[in-house]
C-alpha cells in the first residue's frame, strides 16, 4: 500500500484550521450587522436675537456727602452753663444750642454803657460851653484862646462818645458769644463738653451740624468715561442732563434722582479717576414719637452706595443673554444656527451689561438664531437638532449680587482713590473703566448661570475656554 504525499497530508491538517476561521468569521460579521445606528444630532435651545429699548448706563462707587459741615466752637472763655439740644436730632437755624455763663459778660456791658453816657454828658456840657464862648468873642470880654479851648473841648468829647460806643458795642458782641445758635439746618452731633465745664476758642468743637436735605454724592470716574459722557452730553445740555440713580448698601434702589453738578478740573495720579458729584434730595421719612425730636433720612453722611449714572434716553439695540456668550483668546462668540441645522461660530463685539443680558454691538443681526441651551454639546460646523429654550426665572438674590459686583469692579478698575486700582501704564485707564461700565436691570434676561450648569453636566463638546481665574467663559 502506497503512503500519502506531503502536500495531502498538509490539506488534510489545513482543512479543520480553515473551518475554525470561518466560524469565527462569520459571527464577526453578524455583530457588524447588527451595530446601532449613529447618535442623532444633540438637542439645543435656539432664541431668536430681537433689539428692544436698552437705557446706557455704568456704575460706580460713591460716598454720601453733607453741602455744608459746621463745627460749634466757643468764641469767649466761660463756663458752660447749659446744653438745650437733643443730641442726634435735627435743628433749625438760629436754634439755641448753648448757653455760657454770662454774667461777668453782662456786667461788662453796663460798666459800658455808663463810660458811654458819661461821654456824652460831657459832650452837651462842651458844646454849651463852646457856645457861650462864641459869643463872648463877639464882645470886648472875649478871649480868642477860650474860644479856641472850647472848641477843642467839644470835638474831643465827640471823639469820646464814638469811642465808648465801640466798647460798648464789644462788649454786647462778647455777651452774645455766650448764646451758641445753629448757623444752618441740619442734624447734631454728640456734644463733646459737658455742663460745668470751661470752655475757651482753643477748647475744639463742641458738637458738629450736617445738613440733611439735600446731599452730594461723590464718587470717581474713570477719565475714558467721563470723555464718553461728555461728549454724549455734549449736544443735549451737558452732562446735568444724565440722571444719576443710588443703591444703598443693603441692596434696595434710593427712591429720587439725581443730578451732576461738579466735575473735578483735575485728574487722579495715582488712579486715572476724575471725581464727578451729584447732588440729590433726602426728605424726611418719618419723625420720632419719643420726644427727642430724632427723624429718619435714608441718605447719611459719608454712607457708601452704588452710583448709576443712566442716559434718560433709552434706545435700541441687540440684547442676548450672558448665557449665550462664550469667550477664548479671539474674544467674545456665540453659536447660530444655519438653514440646514448646522451650528456657526460668530465671533461678537459687546457693549453695555443689561442685568443678565448683554448688549450686541455687532456680529448678529435682528431676527437671527443663537444657541442658550446645551451648549457644552455643539462643535463649529456640526449638526444640532433646534428646540424652544426653556425658560429661566431670575434670581433676584442673584441680579442684586449682580450689581454689588458690578460696583466691585468700579472699585478696582480705578473708580475709587486705592493705589491698588491701576495695574497698567500711567494714563491708561484700562482697569478703571473695566468694571466702571456695568449696567443696570433695565430690561428681562435669562439667568447667567444657565450656560455654567449646561457645562457642568459635560466634560466633551466644544473646547473648553480658559479657566475663570484667568478668564471667565461666559459672560
Amino acid at each position: 500500500m502506497s503512503r500519502p504525499s506531503a502536500r495531502a497530508v498538509a490539506l488534510a491538517a489545513f482543512c479543520p484550521l480553515a473551518a475554525l476561521l470561518a466560524s469565527l468569521v462569520v459571527p464577526v460579521t453578524q455583530a457588524a450587522l447588527a451595530a446601532p445606528p449613529a447618535a442623532p444630532p444633540p438637542a439645543v435651545g435656539v432664541m431668536a436675537v430681537h433689539s428692544q429699548p436698552v437705557t446706557s448706563s455704568a456704575q460706580y462707587i460713591g460716598r454720601i456727602q453733607a453741602i455744608d459741615r459746621v463745627a460749634l466752637v466757643a468764641r469767649v472763655t466761660a463756663y458752660l452753663d447749659r446744653r438745650l439740644f437733643d443730641e442726634g436730632a435735627e435743628v433749625k437755624k438760629g436754634d439755641l444750642l448753648y448757653v455760657l455763663e454770662q454774667g461777668p459778660f453782662q456786667a461788662q456791658v453796663l460798666a459800658q454803657q455808663g463810660t458811654l453816657a458819661q461821654a456824652q454828658a460831657n459832650v452837651v456840657n462842651a458844646r454849651v460851653n463852646f457856645q457861650r464862648q462864641a459869643a463872648l468873642l463877639k464882645t470886648p470880654a472875649g478871649q480868642k484862646q477860650a474860644y479856641d479851648n472850647a472848641a477843642e473841648t467839644a470835638q474831643s468829647g465827640a471823639a469820646n462818645v464814638l469811642t465808648a460806643q465801640g466798647n460798648l458795642q464789644s462788649a454786647q458782641i462778647q455777651l452774645g458769644y455766650t448764646e451758641i445758635r445753629a448757623p444752618v439746618d441740619g442734624r447734631i452731633t454728640s456734644t463733646a463738653v459737658n455742663q460745668g465745664n470751661v470752655v475757651s476758642p482753643t477748647s475744639g468743637t463742641l458738637a458738629t451740624i450736617v445738613t440733611q436735605d439735600p446731599m452730594y454724592v461723590v464718587f470717581p470716574a474713570a477719565t475714558r468715561d467721563v470723555l464718553g459722557l461728555q461728549r454724549k452730553y455734549r449736544n443735549s445740555g451737558g452732562l446735568g442732563q444724565a440722571a444719576v440713580k443710588l443703591t444703598l448698601g443693603d441692596g434696595s434702589s434710593y427712591d429720587h434722582d439725581g443730578h451732576l453738578d461738579y466735575v473735578s478740573p483735575t485728574v487722579s495720579t495715582d488712579t486715572d479717576t476724575i471725581t464727578l458729584r451729584a447732588t440729590i434730595a433726602n426728605p424726611k421719612r418719618g419723625q420720632d414719637t419719643g420726644g427727642n425730636g430724632l427723624t429718619s433720612r435714608e441718605l447719611v453722611d459719608g454712607e457708601f452706595v452704588t452710583v448709576t449714572v443712566q442716559d434718560p434716553h433709552p434706545v435700541q439695540r441687540l440684547v442676548i443673554p450672558r448665557a449665550a456668550v462664550l469667550s477664548d483668546q479671539q474674544g467674545d462668540y456665540a453659536f447660530t444656527v444655519d438653514a440646514q441645522h448646522h451650528a456657526r461660530r460668530v465671533n461678537l463685539k459687546l457693549g453695555d451689561i443689561v442685568g443678565t443680558d448683554s448688549v450686541v454691538l455687532s456680529g448678529l443681526t435682528d431676527g437671527e438664531g443663537i444657541i442658550v441651551d446645551g451648549l457644552q454639546r455643539v462643535r463649529d460646523g456640526g449638526a444640532v437638532s433646534p428646540t424652544t429654550p426653556q425658560p429661566v426665572v431670575a434670581d433676584p438674590d442673584v441680579a442684586q449680587g449682580q450689581q454689588s459686583g458690578a460696583g466691585r469692579n468700579a472699585v478696582s478698575g480705578g473708580a475709587a482713590t486705592g493705589g491698588a486700582a491701576n495695574t497698567g501704564a500711567p494714563g491708561s485707564g484700562q482697569n478703571a473703566g473695566q468694571g466702571a461700565g456695568q449696567g443696570v436691570d433695565s430690561a428681562p434676561g435669562r439667568n447667567a448661570s444657565q450656560a455654567s450648569k449646561d457645562q457642568a453636566a459635560s466634560g466633551q463638546g466644544n473646547p473648553s475656554p480658559p479657566a475663570p481665574s484667568s478668564s471667565p467663559s461666559q459672560h
